[in-house]
């Protein structure tokens, strides 16, 4: 069962300032939970991100947003269903090209 999703908006250096700005929209537009901004890769994220939690609903309007709002920024998304594993591994979405995560985390 999904219970929720989380978006990561991956940025470098040069385009923190842009990609907080998206999470930004993002919460005023979709009421979405914005996570800290991460100045360096965390958990299985190979790059800096930021998260956006959402519930499904929020998910079904939030995707399709930043598909046309991430302006060249990777986005990977993963639903929550309490395998980790198998929701960052398995059922993932990029936006951009996808990347190399850590999922050494998971095992």
């Amino acid at each position: 069962m999904i219970t929720g999703f989380h978006a990561h908006v991956y940025f470098d250096a040069d385009t923190k300032d842009l990609a907080e700005q998206i999470c930004n929209s993002a919460t005023k537009t979709f009421g979405v939970a914005m996570g800290r901004m991460h100045d360096r890769p965390i958990g299985p994220h190979p790059m800096p991100s930021c998260q956006l939690g959402t519930t499904p609903e929020q998910f079904a309007q939030l995707l399709p947003w930043l598909a046309l709002n991430r302006q060249g920024l990777v986005v990977f998304a993963h639903p929550e269903t309490g395998q980790h594993l198998e929701d960052h591994r398995d059922r993932g979405i990029w936006l951009g090209t996808g990347l190399d995560l850590n999922l050494s985390i998971f095992q």
